[in-house]
């Protein structure tokens, strides 16, 4: 059974920083494609960041420069780290996992930057 755990979510004032990490079970980070997605209030769910079996890494345009997306293997965790933020990144924050075409999502970590 897969299980997506996200931690370290919190307020941080803007321009601040903070460290998301997903920690899987029943699935291997290395050799699947995880990537962590957000929903801000009554705005649909979008891709933050992923990184594919092959550690390769892409974002989206509103966090590239100030997000980066990495993986642990011994602890079998992906984290992201969240630098610069801004009120606008404020929302619940979700990893997500492929694992043999089946998609599995965390419970969310909430993240709220203040102005």
């Amino acid at each position: 059974q897969v299980q997506l755990v996200e931690s370290g979510g919190g307020l941080v004032q803007a321009g601040g920083s903070l460290r998301l990490s997903c920690a899987a079970s029943g699935i291997t980070v290395s050799n699947n494609f995880v990537a962590w997605y957000r929903q801000a209030p009554e705005k649909q769910r979008e891709l933050v960041a992923y990184i594919t079996s092959g550690r390769t890494t892409n974002y989206a345009d509103s966090v590239r420069g100030r997000f980066t997306v990495s993986r642990d293997t011994a602890s079998n965790t992906v984290n992201l780290q969240m630098n610069s933020l801004k009120p606008e990144d404020t929302a619940v924050y979700y990893c997500n996992a492929v694992k043999f075409s089946t998609v599995y999502w965390g419970q969310g970590t909430q993240v709220t930057v203040s102005s």
